[in-house]
């Protein structure tokens, strides 16, 4: 970055200001709380030779907070998937149920929306269906913001409502469903196309035109074979055997980039198949509203009294709860 030519390639520079930004988020936190350990070992031999109770009261909650930040970055490197740094969508569809389901699917909608504020993440709606009287069919969401997938897979899976209906007139309770699924968000430019020599073969041939007819008595059409994946593009346009190989290796870059759009859409059709059935035996996590108050969550069997705190956003808990049970596996 301290080249004077850094600049001259805009997007290699961005690329690189980029990974630089990533790379900060990981040492400055931990240069800082190093730093910041060393002071707080310094002042306690201090108050060790030289007791002060103001002063200690204030070492005490400098200590805490520090383990606050050191609990956050350790929860950080649990996002060691390959795709857990993205951003990500993310989509809610009602169950079965009609109106309570829906009214649950917008109460959902509202909670990640605010988890999403909390953490400074931006929201965008991409597409959503009404219910007839209330709520939401589905709805699919853009959150945008650093590791946004890496969290929000946490969750992935049914969600389970019991409450007392509001739009039944006998007060009675209803037990409503509503799935939620989470993608990371790919971008064209997080696709690299990168060309091994190695894995080409060139050939030249005399280009033609009709009927047979040389265009010219050199050899300067080309054929580049990428022999991994069995790709041929070939050229003729240009005498100029130079010009010819520089616009086959265009194609073939977009055809090879076409490939991997391919695969990664087969593989999220892979994701989507294993989206379980939204009801009975197969949710996640649940949320009693009567005759208690409960957030259960089913996988790590973490169990929050504040309901009205979660569905406010406050899902942290939740999450860091998945990733220390299932961080590691998930990263494999």
């Amino acid at each position: 970055m301290t080249s004077p030519t850094f600049w001259d390639r805009p997007d290699e520079a961005r690329a690189v200001m980029t990974e630089v930004n990533q790379l900060k988020g990981w040492t400055e936190p931990w240069t800082e709380l190093v730093a910041k350990g060393g002071e707080l070992m310094e002042l306690a031999e201090l108050l060790r030779e030289e007791p002060d109770a103001d002063l200690e009261t204030e070492w005490a909650g400098e200590v805490e907070r520090m383990e606050q930040r050191l609990e956050t970055l350790e929860l950080k490197t649990m996002l060691r998937g390959e795709s857990d740094h993205m951003e990500a969508i993310l989509t809610i569809q009602s169950g079965a149920g009609g109106t309570e389901s829906q009214d649950w699917a917008e109460m959902l909608l509202r909670m990640y929306q605010r988890w999403a504020e909390r953490h400074g993440n931006t929201v965008e709606i991409l597409d959503m269906q009404h219910g007839e009287e209330a709520g939401i069919k589905s709805v699919s969401l853009e959150i945008r913001g650093p590791s946004a997938f890496g969290y929000l897979k946490a969750e992935k899976g049914v969600h389970r409502l019991v409450r007392i209906s509001p739009f039944d007139s006998q007060a009675r309770r209803h037990t409503s469903f509503a799935s939620v699924f989470v993608y990371p968000l790919v971008e064209d430019d997080d696709i690299e196309v990168v060309i091994d020599p190695g894995d080409l073969r060139i050939d030249t041939f005399r280009a033609s035109g009709a009927g047979g007819q040389h265009v010219n008595k050199t050899d300067s059409a080309i054929r580049i074979t990428h022999e991994p994946t069995g790709i041929a593009v070939s050229c003729q346009k240009e005498r100029s055997q130079m010009k010819n190989k520089a616009t086959a290796m265009k194609m073939l870059r977009a055809a090879l980039y076409e490939r991997e759009l391919e695969a990664r859409e087969k593989e999220r059709q892979a994701v989507e198949a294993t989206k379980t059935d939204i009801g009975w035996g197969s949710q996640i996590r649940s949320y009693v509203f009567q005759p208690y108050t409960m957030v259960n969550d089913h996988r790590t069997e973490l169990k929050l009294t504040d309901v009205h705190a979660v569905m406010d956003g406050d899902l942290d808990p939740l999450i860091e709860a998945y990733l220390k049970k299932f961080g590691a596996q998930t990263a494999a």
